[in-house]
């Protein structure tokens, strides 16, 4: 071809083109369907927006084979179950206006289409305004058959062999268990969102949630999480001009190493917002434990106008309009319902309890820090009265000690092979030894540094498969969220061989029947909440080692020895001696520093004498 000027042109084919349409849907489908729970989360909400006031989830292998969700609601009629399916096709906005006033749970038009474009689909759905329902057959976003169907007002929607025509993502699916256990996190969420709706779970036939409808958050929070839940925790309560907050955030002495749960919604629709997570965790401040986190379930209503939900395609994130006064308000309400904290907080951990998780040498006699610590006015804790004598067997040996003292190896088992004397001095704070170790000042972390000695001394026992267990004289009822029971009896194998038994005993409910004979008494229920959390990192492809090591860590924090726990000299000497028998390791399991160490040198420097 010749321009005007008569150059020659060479014609090329160009490289942008137009993708095809079944292309672009499972393109968006990789955005909003990345695995079973996103189906179902999508589902229900289209459920609730519908006006459902009682919604079925049934799932089977974990969502793997099929998924289907019943309603109540309104139903739709032909023509609109037709053009569900058609991308951007919605009832909830007429123009880009209603995106300020964004009421719904879904909006954008692109589940449906997204769900259907990489599964295969079956709805029934039958409206009020018709005297005959609908029954609708789509694979891969296509339409194969429209017929009438004899149906309740409502809507049926069945989606299986989901990613069959993509299969680069059903690869990376995980086990049954593990996208069930996140299907039930989705349901739980929804459930707390909205109470006044009867929200119901079953997998492979069985009954797993079953929440009735109720008047108040705290029920349906009650029935979520249970009752020893909200007995750990302050109410939160606060009303602004265009805000109003409510619900639950757990006590500073009961927070734990897990996260979960920290649920929030705002307007009904359960999102993630570092902003409000931050403003919790600095109304806590200081009285919140290095390596704990707080619990909390949170309710954030506001004006639509101060709040975008539109900028993430699975509408988990959202923005504010102002957002330093929602942090501001967050963070004082949460304050406001914890009140004056403890100038101790740990002091649950110093009861009689926590006496037992250390061999008391002389129990009864009061120590010179008590007295002290009396004298300057600080709380004066009761000792308790000498415990009878008991004897118990260990590897075939018997080992005699107090009634609550913990059975605990012997000190020859690590040999231990100290070159410095130890000179105990006294305690601060009943948080911190103070001792002479060879020709050092060393302050010394109590916590961290019994927990360093006991997870050593579990680590060994695993790797020789020898972790001496004890079963409980009464075994000790443990109910756990949906999620959180599934992760548990799947893993109880590997508990067990870390010298935990716990058997199910209902759908949530369990029972603790043997733990680890060193760890003494404890908190064992709150222990399994916690390892539960560990658990949920299994799934990783580690090492068995390393996904252990997090397990044991947490043994070994929950049965240490607790600040605030008063401790006399020999208790004190013996507990450094331990430390240094494990060859002075400076941070514990998670990293905390164990101790501050100065040397004659460093001291003549500090006076001058250098």
């Amino acid at each position: 071809m010749a321009t005007m000027d008569g150059t020659r042109v060479t014609s090329q084919r160009g490289k942008i083109h137009v993708l095809p349409s079944d292309v672009v849907s499972r393109i968006a489908a990789g955005e909003v369907v990345a695995r079973p729970a996103a189906v179902v989360k999508e589902l229900v909400e289209n459920s609730l927006d519908a006006g459902a006031r009682a919604i079925s989830v049934d799932i089977r292998d974990g969502g793997l084979r099929s998924i289907r969700v019943t309603d109540d609601g309104e139903g739709m009629c032909r023509s609109d179950a037709l053009l569900a399916f058609d991308r951007h096709a919605t009832s909830k906005l007429r123009s880009d206006q209603d995106l300020r006033l964004i009421r719904t749970m879904g909006f954008r038009g692109e589940a449906l289409p997204s769900i259907a474009s990489v599964s295969k689909i079956l709805l029934v759905t039958a409206s009020r305004a018709e005297p005959t329902g609908t029954q609708l057959s789509l694979s891969g976003g296509t339409v194969d058959k429209v017929e009438n169907a004899a149906a309740p007002n409502g809507t049926r929607i069945e989606v299986s062999e989901l990613f069959f025509n993509t299969p680069a993502r059903q690869k990376f699916l995980k086990t049954v268990t593990t996208e069930f256990s996140h299907i039930s996190q989705v349901v739980q969420h929804v459930s707390l969102a909205r109470p006044d709706v009867h929200i119901r779970l079953r997998h492979n036939t069985q009954d797993v949630l079953d929440f009735p409808a109720v008047a108040e958050r705290r029920e349906r929070v009650l029935q979520v999480y249970r009752r020893q839940f909200l007995d750990q925790c302050r109410e939160v309560h606060a009303q602004r001009d265009h805000l109003a907050l409510e619900g639950f955030v757990v006590d500073p002495v009961h927070s734990r190493t897990g996260r979960a749960p920290q649920d929030l919604f705002i307007n009904r629709r359960p999102v993630k917002s570092p902003t409000i997570t931050h403003a919790v965790y600095e109304a806590y401040g200081s009285f919140l434990p290095k390596g704990r986190h707080p619990q909390f379930v949170l309710f954030l209503d506001l004006e639509t106008d101060l709040v975008d939900v539109n900028v993430h395609p699975t509408k988990r994130e959202v923005r504010f309009l102002n957002q330093e006064l929602v942090y501001r308000e967050v963070r004082h309400a949460v304050r406001e319902a914890l009140g004056p904290p403890s100038s101790e907080p740990y002091l649950h951990a110093a009861s009689s309890l926590d006496r037992e998780h250390f061999p008391q040498l002389r129990p009864g006699r009061p120590t010179a820090g008590a007295e002290r610590d009396r004298r300057a006015g600080f709380p004066n804790e009761e000792r308790p009265a000498e415990p009878a004598q008991v004897a118990f067997q260990l590897n075939g040996r018997e080992l005699s000690g107090g009634a609550g003292d913990v059975i605990r190896e012997a000190p020859g088992e690590y040999a231990p092979d100290i070159q410095r004397d130890v000179v105990p001095l006294g305690q601060v704070r009943r948080t911190f030894l103070v001792a002479q170790v060879g020709c050092e000042l060393q302050v010394v972390d109590q916590h961290t540094a019994h927990e360093r000695v006991l997870f050593e001394r579990l680590r060994r026992a695993w790797a020789a498969c020898d972790i001496a267990t004890q079963p409980l004289l009464i075994p000790e009822p443990l109910e756990l969220p949906a999620h959180a029971a599934v992760l548990l009896q799947r893993h109880g194998a590997e508990l067990e061989k870390l010298g935990i038994v716990v058997e199910p005993f209902g759908k949530q409910a369990f029972v603790i029947r043997e733990i680890p004979a060193m760890l003494g008494r404890l908190d064992y229920a709150a222990l399994v909440q916690d390892l539960v959390d560990d658990l949920a990192q299994w799934s990783l492809p580690t090492a068995l080692e390393t996904r252990v090591q997090p397990i044991l860590a947490t043994l070994a924090c929950h049965a240490a020895v607790r600040a605030g726990r008063p401790m006399d000299l020999p208790e004190i000497k013996q507990l450094i001696e331990d430390w240094g028998a494990e060859g002075f390791p400076m941070t514990c399991p998670h990293g905390r520093r164990v101790a501050l160490r100065l040397s004659m040198e460093e001291l003549a420097k500090i006076f001058s004498r250098a």
